[in-house]
């Protein structure tokens, strides 16, 4: 599995500027995803597919505050998978740039 660990990556959008965390764990065989963002209550995240292919994962999710919409998530792992790059793009919002990840603690 590509990219297991704890993440941190900046973000800067109209909504929020800053840093995001998120972990990706292995949830008995299949990716589970975490994220954390400063002063926001976490949304409930369900996976519907995982797409690996090499040092990228494409993840397609709902989230509880868009009920029905799908997000889809891109992030693409250096080879030694300690940082990543990518985006988020959600419907109403566009794609939102992932920069600067590295792994954490």
């Amino acid at each position: 599995m590509t990219g297991l660990g704890k993440w941190i990556c900046s973000v800067n959008t109209i909504f929020f500027s800053g840093d995001v965390k998120f972990e990706i764990f292995d949830n008995d065989g299949e990716y589970g995803f975490r994220i954390e963002i400063p002063d926001v209550k976490a949304p409930e995240i369900i996976v519907k597919d995982v797409e690996e292919d090499d040092d990228e994962i494409t993840v397609t999710a709902e989230t509880s505050l868009l009920p029905g919409k799908d997000v889809v998530l891109f992030l693409e792992f250096d080879e030694d998978d300690d940082t990543c790059e990518g985006y988020v793009k959600v419907p109403m919002v566009g794609k939102i740039k992932l920069r600067n990840g590295k792994k954490t603690d």
